[in-house]
């Protein structure tokens, strides 16, 4: 499985969470957190693969994270040669330098807990987001079909 990153950024006093409108490549026009693939030539861990991409895709730099998820996607009706089969590592930060901007990836805003578009997400989010953001930790799998829709889930909470 690749191995990939994805990191929220909180504010924890107004309740608000950072997304980024996907803009180009794998899940384009979808909101979501920043992050991407771990490589090997540039990162020693998954820890330093989200500390690179929020600043290549935002702007930031990521002083402190919090591992809050590894999840599991399988997208068994997409041809082999995509393979989109990835274990993302879900990450939490809440303390960062510089203001999150738009690159040619990513278009970053703002969102109340209240009003995340789940709508314009993964599908899977609507069945994990809203346990991080409770503070609760898990390992899930999610199971895709050729739309882009969660046909199978397991979620094991912890914490």
């Amino acid at each position: 499985m690749k191995q990939a990153t994805l990191c929220l950024l909180i504010k924890e006093n107004s309740k608000e969470i950072l997304l980024a409108m996907k803009k180009r490549g794998f899940g384009a026009g979808k909101w979501n957190g920043v992050g991407g693939k771990f490589d090997p030539e540039k990162d020693k861990n998954v820890l330093e693969a989200a500390i690179r991409e929020a600043k290549e895709e935002i702007g930031v730099l990521i002083k402190d994270l919090e591992k809050v998820a590894v999840l599991d996607f399988y997208f068994p009706e997409v041809p082999e040669d995509f393979n989109w089969n990835q274990t993302v590592h879900v990450f939490i930060a809440k303390d960062w330098e510089g203001k999150p901007e738009e690159s040619e990836e990513m278009l970053p805003k703002w969102f109340s807990f209240d009003e995340i578009p789940l709508s314009g997400m993964w599908d899977d989010d609507k069945f994990w987001l809203h346990h991080v953001l409770e503070g609760k930790k898990l390992k899930a799998e999610f199971i895709f079909n050729k739309k882009e829709q969660v046909i199978k889930q397991m979620i094991t909470l912890s914490g």
